[in-house]
């Protein structure tokens, strides 16, 4: 058996090869075998592995994944695998394709071969199964295959009839392959108390639920942690690398008046396994209870199309409060509440969320105390969400788009427009291009997700958003706000999630 990783331009300094036959391998599992090779076999221009103590037989699975340092960039590909052919066969080779490989499926016409043949979809050999001749930067490069996707022959967008099923999970297993966990600190930019993290104490499922809980950071490093260690989430693997570095989200030092984030918790996504453009979310989810617990499922764009956020846009499918008496003078802002938002703008300080949020109190109970249904439909023309059937929130920019309604050319006159000529549909960019889905359980923040001007029952807010010690305030009134948290009605907890794709509409 070989490999070969062919280095065409001599920037390759490592390449890692781990593989097993017969056997998965998980996300970045070590293999039966693993090779790293720092230097190109003389003559093939590539970096080869050789292993002749295998002997394959037809129908036989090689599982592999691999890792390329190119100049001051390192690279993986996760999730792959090779069947040796049926019938008669003569030493085969097996290569692994650049960094950044779209999935093995004709780029011309996005769905997978109709012919009949061996597991790797070629009949005869050699076959092509990957073409790109850059007659547009197709962004997808980015992306890798989704093996939750249901794949129908028919148009290119692999329905047959319509609406078609192209994503689900109930939540039997937490299937890491489509849900990838972020790790940071760096909370958005909110300034958020949680950092985010891979443990099953915070991401689990049960009884076909997924639970996102917070607990606290002092329960795993001991209170002293917060005020003089060292939190270091960099990492040394693909499946524990730090995924957020910004705001100093990849280490923090804790000082007197700095904390360290005092709230541990999960945050997951599919960036790297699926997204979509229009279609219909159906989720079932409970809220958590308990003070200053801030869930979210919501969307970001996969490859940002006009340029860092919120120039590519935000979905906010649902997201609330977890205190029991929150109030904004007499509106309850609480978890009898839950909002829908869009965010949008060409840059940070003409974000116009504000246009397109919207709010729904409950008149029995919250949405912590049972399973509610959360909608989103996205279409050429309009985005909508609700909740039990109950409307959230319902945006129809006219034909002017999203840089009319926010009416910019005259508050900011000279910026250019970020949506301009180069949007697939004007009238509903930036929410034109792929999304991918996101689950989070955050706590507290000083961004005003928690006004300093709202009242908390006989427990006050503990931090004001300006304090330069937010963080240490919010610990240090622990014993106010942590008996809310009452084991797992803490949690987020997700019942499923399934993503339909409407008929595209011939017009757009």
């Amino acid at each position: 058996m070989r490999f070969a990783y062919k280095d065409e331009d001599s920037q390759v300094s490592l390449v890692a090869f781990h593989y097993s036959i017969n056997k998965p391998l998980i996300a970045t599992d070590a293999g039966d075998y693993n090779v790293d090779i720092t230097a190109r076999e003389p003559g093939a221009g590539a970096f080869v592995e050789v292993n002749n103590d295998v002997i394959l037989q037809p129908g036989d699975v090689v599982n592999y994944w691999y890792y390329v340092v190119r100049g001051s960039r390192a690279y993986q590909k996760l999730d792959l695998s090779w069947t040796v052919p049926a019938g008669p066969t003569s030493p085969s080779t097996t290569v692994a394709a650049p960094p950044g490989e779209a999935p093995t499926t004709p780029a011309t016409t996005g769905a997978p071969p109709t012919s009949e043949g061996p597991p790797d979809r070629c009949a005869t050999y050699p076959c092509l199964i990957f073409e790109d001749n850059f007659d547009t930067l197709d962004l997808t490069w980015q992306c890798r295959c989704n093996i939750s996707l249901v794949f129908r022959p028919g148009p290119p967008d692999r329905c047959a009839t319509y609406p078609c099923l192209i994503f689900e999970d109930n939540f039997d297993t937490l299937d890491l392959s489509t849900w990838e966990h972020e790790i940071t600190a760096g909370g958005g930019g909110n300034w958020e108390f949680q950092y985010y993290t891979n443990n099953r104490s915070n991401t689990y499922v049960r009884d076909g639920v997924l639970f996102i809980k917070p607990t606290l950071t002092a329960d795993k490093f001991g209170e002293a942690f917060l005020s003089s260690g060292r939190l270091d989430l960099w990492g040394s693997g693909p499946a524990d690398r730090c995924t957020g570095n910004a705001f100093y989200g990849c280490e923090r030092h804790g000082n007197a008046n700095n904390y360290i984030n005092p709230i541990q918790s999960g945050r997951l996504r599919t960036a790297h396994s699926f997204d979509f453009r229009y279609g219909r979310v159906e989720l079932e989810a409970k809220m958590p209870t308990g003070d200053w617990i801030w869930p979210a499922i919501w969307m970001l764009p996969t490859n940002q199309a006009y340029g860092s956020w919120p120039a590519s846009g935000e979905i906010d499918i649902v997201e609330s409060r977890g205190n029991m008496f929150l109030r904004n003078g007499a509106a309850s802002v609480g978890v009898d509440t839950v909002t829908s938002t869009l965010h949008w703008g060409p840059y940070v300080q003409l974000n116009d969320f504000f246009r397109t949020t919207s709010s729904v109190t409950s008149q029995s109970g919250t949405f912590g105390t049972g399973f509610h249904t959360y909608v989103l439909e996205w279409d050429e023309k309009s985005i909508r969400s609700s909740v039990d059937g109950i409307e959230l929130l319902s945006v129809s920019p006219g034909e002017g788009g999203f840089w009319e309604m926010g009416d910019f050319a005259a508050r900011a006159p000279g910026i250019d427009n970020p949506w301009g000529t180069n949007a697939p549909n004007r009238r509903m960019s930036p929410f034109d291009q792929e999304f991918h889905l996101i689950m989070n359980v955050a706590v507290g923040g000083t961004n005003g997700f928690f006004s300093d001007g709202w009242t908390n029952g006989v427990s006050p807010k503990p931090w004001r958003n300006t304090s330069p010690t937010a963080t240490r305030d919010f610990w240090q009134a622990k014993d106010a706000w942590y008996p809310t948290w009452v084991g797992e009605e803490a949690a987020m907890q997700v019942n499923y999630v399934r993503v339909w794709k409407e008929k595209p509409d011939p017009t757009q």
